[in-house]
């Protein structure tokens, strides 16, 4: 091995900078963060070992579980509707015949670029129960209003929307460009085999993209259990629509209990890790069909 590292300096020097990174920022505090889930620690003083009582903790607290179903709703409706409206927007935006497509793809890429937490403010006045637009417009059709924010019911219907608002301009820039990569031929050859759009479009696009719907679907699962600022800026009654990561922030940062919140971290990785596993597994069985 240190042959092979002399023979190779000048290469191995190149990705130094890369490890040094990845050791400092992302190894240490991981084992670190470990660590302090094992103690009662507040954040100064010196940390007081406890074991797994954090964890034990992490079972009988309904908080807890709370912030965590909600954010597997978070998830699974960000996956959904995100990847859904990513791939029709970027297939509109390649539609050769769409007039005006730079307009519209500076207008559809706009949102990502946004203030999250400016964003989150307007969002927040939109769904006002007794002032906001969204609200106004249900009057004027004859609903009544809905209490969107102060609600345990619909709280979560607001940070849903947000967050779609505010990832799928990215996703779709992602999979626009791996449609600008799909050679014309194929579609050419199977119009003139009196295949319609739809069947272009499954036989075609799809096993295209797979690699790229892969990629967007493992960043996507991270963004979504990562969810913060939506939750955060739009809260609703009690943990009604609290994220997991938003519960870790306020244990650590409102209570002080660095420990606690540690465990609530070590478990929202081993959660990403497990699902990352199962995505790449279902990936490789797909590959092998």
């Amino acid at each position: 091995m240190l042959q092979i590292i002399r023979k190779n300096k000048i290469p191995y020097l190149f990705i130094l900078p890369f490890f040094l990174l990845f050791l400092m920022f992302q190894l240490i505090p991981t084992v670190w963060t470990f660590y302090i889930s094992l103690t009662n620690w507040k954040g100064i003083g010196a940390p007081e070992f406890c074991g797994f009582e954090n964890y034990k903790k992490l079972f009988i607290d309904n908080m807890f579980w709370a912030a965590l179903e909600n954010t597997v709703v978070y998830w699974i409706s960000g996956l959904i509707i995100i990847m859904f409206l990513a791939v029709a927007i970027a297939s509109l935006l390649n539609y050769g015949h769409l007039k005006g497509s730079t307009f519209f793809k500076t207008v559809t890429f706009l949102p990502n670029i946004c203030a999250a937490i400016a964003m989150g403010l307007i969002f927040r006045m939109l769904f006002d129960e007794n002032a906001g637009l969204i609200n106004e417009v249900l009057k004027a059709m004859g609903i009544g209003k809905v209490p969107w924010l102060t609600s345990t019911t619909f709280s979560k219907i607001p940070v849903i929307i947000l967050n779609v608002w505010r990832n799928t301009p990215w996703f779709t820039m992602i999979i626009f460009s791996g449609l600008l990569n799909i050679p014309r031929d194929y579609y050419e050859a199977a119009t003139v085999d009196g295949a319609n759009m739809w069947k272009q479009f499954c036989s075609i696009t799809l096993p295209s993209l797979g690699n790229i719907l892969f990629f967007c679907s493992i960043t996507l699962t991270v963004d979504s259990w990562k969810l913060f600022n939506e939750s955060y800026i739009l809260p609703g009654p009690g943990t009604s629509n609290t994220s997991l990561f938003q519960y870790m922030y306020e244990s650590g940062f409102n209570i002080f209990n660095m420990g606690y919140a540690s465990a609530i971290g070590v478990i929202l990785i081993l959660i990403l890790a497990a699902i990352s596993v199962v995505q790449l597994i279902a990936r490789r069985k797909q590959e092998k069909i």
